[in-house]
This record gives structure tokens, sequence and C-alpha cells, in this order.
């Protein structure tokens, strides 16, 4: 058993040997910021104060090697091999809300795209899912495996459970979601997870920027700070391929329109002459840098593909001047992003 200690705020746990700093923290109750919990998005990167530890196997674009030398982990991956101190965010918001194991059903089916479902799902009458707008839920499937997704509903709204599922070619489950799947299947789910979520005690002006399906938890963040009468100006930078791609491209044009406070740019990187696009072109985050070369003073939510979190995260920090601890992230890792890429 190994005492691990986080700063700044003084909170300490054990973990047993071989158990990770994520999972020793989870199960004692202390809220860490996480993601994928499988060492390919880098939410819960922190720093090793004192002590040291077994790195584990985690994608090498997510921890350099100079980040290492700094002294910086993934702790969904390190396993303490002594007393360790750590340095990192603890949540308080998460903290209270219980993860549940709960049957669901599938209430409806709605393709909003080529390559993207809709998915509402209906839980039992007794229960509700408490969540923080931008946490995710996971499918427990046959033999062990799980799967993913944010929730787009707010958590006011809450009546169905609201996914929005890309298909991912030669993807097992997505392939089952848009060929097999029916109104009225039962599947088995566990949630809340993860620490994309926003916070609310801050005052800074909201940077939202999504790519494809990583629109979802935005959605719901979004949804629900309206929802709050929250009155920080916000604005949200969608990026897609082709402009179909924005499959509820209407919803953020409504917000506009209702909303004094919140702006919307959508971006689209691969535009056809037949789109007949006159909006915004190339990279979203891109798009973001050149209206916001400064953005010391903003608080940034960024969510989709790893390449475009890493990007923002990265060119936001050192050209831009965000500060590191207001970029929060959800990066859509899926099975394939973990087989081909470089795991240390």
């Amino acid at each position: 058993m190994h005492k691990v200690t986080v700063q700044p705020s003084g909170q300490s746990f054990d973990a047993e040997e071989g158990e990770a700093v994520l999972t020793a923290a989870l199960r004692q109750g202390v809220m860490l910021p996480y993601g994928c919990k499988n060492g390919a998005c880098g939410s819960c990167k922190g720093k090793i104060v004192a002590g040291s530890v077994d790195y584990g196997h985690y994608h090498a674009r997510v921890l350099t090697e100079e980040e290492r030398a700094h002294g910086k982990a993934l702790f969904c991956q390190a396993k303490p091999l002594g007393e360790l101190v750590i340095e990192c965010r603890t949540i308080g918001a998460a903290k209270d809300i219980a993860v549940k194991l709960l049957p669901c059903r599938v209430q409806k089916l709605d393709k909003v795209a080529d390559d993207v479902m809709i998915v509402q799902l209906k839980l039992p009458a007794n229960e509700r899912l408490q969540f923080l707008p931008g946490q995710y839920i996971d499918f427990l499937l046959k033999g062990g495996e799980r799967r993913s997704f944010s929730m787009a509903n707010s958590p006011h709204a809450d009546e169905l459970v609201e996914l929005h599922i890309r298909h991912v070619a030669g993807g097992n489950f997505t392939d089952h979601v848009f060929g097999k799947m029916k109104e009225r299947d039962i599947l088995r789910l566990e949630g809340p997870l993860g620490s994309f979520f926003l916070r609310e005690d801050g005052a800074k002006p909201i940077v939202f920027v999504a790519s494809g399906t990583g629109f979802a938890p935005i959605k719901s963040i979004i949804e629900s700070a309206f929802y709050k009468k929250i009155e920080r100006p916000m604005v949200l930078y969608w990026g897609a391929r082709r402009p179909k791609d924005l499959y509820l491209n209407a919803l953020p044009e409504k917000w506009v329109r209702e909303h004094a406070t919140f702006r919307y740019v959508p971006v689209i990187s691969e535009a056809r002459p037949e789109d007949a696009w006159s909006g915004r072109s190339g990279f979203v985050h891109r798009a973001v840098m050149e209206d916001m070369p400064d953005l010391s003073g903003h608080q940034v939510y960024a969510c989709g593909v790893p390449i475009m979190v890493d990007s923002a995260r990265k060119d936001f920090i050192e050209k831009c001047g965000l500060p590191e601890d207001e970029f929060y992230a959800d990066s859509f890792t899926t099975a394939a992003d973990l087989a081909t890429d470089e795991i240390k």
C-alpha cells in the first residue's frame, strides 16, 4: 500500500500495489481530472512532486519525453512505487454524484448525417442519471468491452439520455448501431464518467471548440449554461469536413438569435464546389487563433478528434497565451486510434 498526497488540495489516499493513481483516487472518492482512462487523451496529466512511478502504457503523442523529463505523468496509467506526492487539480463538483450501472432501452434512432446517429435512451421508470453537463457514459458490451459516448442532453432535460454516435469504419459497436440496432433494444450503461464539464465558478469568456460529434458534450454544457442563466460571453467554433457534417447546424444558429452573449462560427475544412460554402475554411482551432490571438483572459473547452484537441492545447497555450489550467478537453479516441497509435 502506498500513500499518495495531492497538491495543492492536501487530499491523500492509498494506492494498492500495482494500482494506477487515478483508479485508487476514484475508488476513495478523490476526483482527479480524467477522460479516456487508457493513456490516450491526456486529461489526467499531472506532475510528480516527490516519489517515483511505473509510467505504464501510454500514447507517445500525449506524454512527450520532454514532459516526462519535467516530472509529468498520466495518472490513469502511472502506478506508485512508494510514497508519492503529485500536483494536479481536484474536482469538487463531481465527487457527490454517484456512478451507476443501469439498464436502458433504445427509445429513438435518428440518422442526422451519413455517419451520425442520434440515439435516445430511456432509463427505468424509477431511475434518473444525475450528471454534470459534458460527462459521458460507457456501454458495457459482451466480453468485457466498453464504448464511451458523451451525453448531449443537459441534466435538466433528463427524461431521455441523448448520444451522438459517429459511424467508425470497421467499428464493431458503431457497425451495430448503424446496421442492426433498433428501437426497444436493451443495453447496459455505466455513468456518469469523466471530468469534462463547465467550471461555473469562473467569470472568464468561454471558447468552445468542437470537431464532428465533439459537439455533443458541448451542446449539453451550453444548454445547461443557458438554463442556469450564466451570462458569461460564449463562442462556439464547430469544425467539420463538409457543411452537411454540421449535423445540427440550425441549433447553434437558433442559440445566436436567442442569446445576445453567444456567438457561433462554423468552420469547414474540405468544402467542395457543389457545397457553395462561403463561410470560414480550414482547421477549426486555427480559426480561433485568427480571431483571438490573445487567449490569456479566456477559458477553453475543446472536444473531438485527438489531433484537433492536441493541436488546440499546444497552440493555444504556446502561441495565444492561454493559461494551461484554463484548457479543458475531451478527446474522442476510438478503438482504431488505440490500435494504431504509438504506445510507450
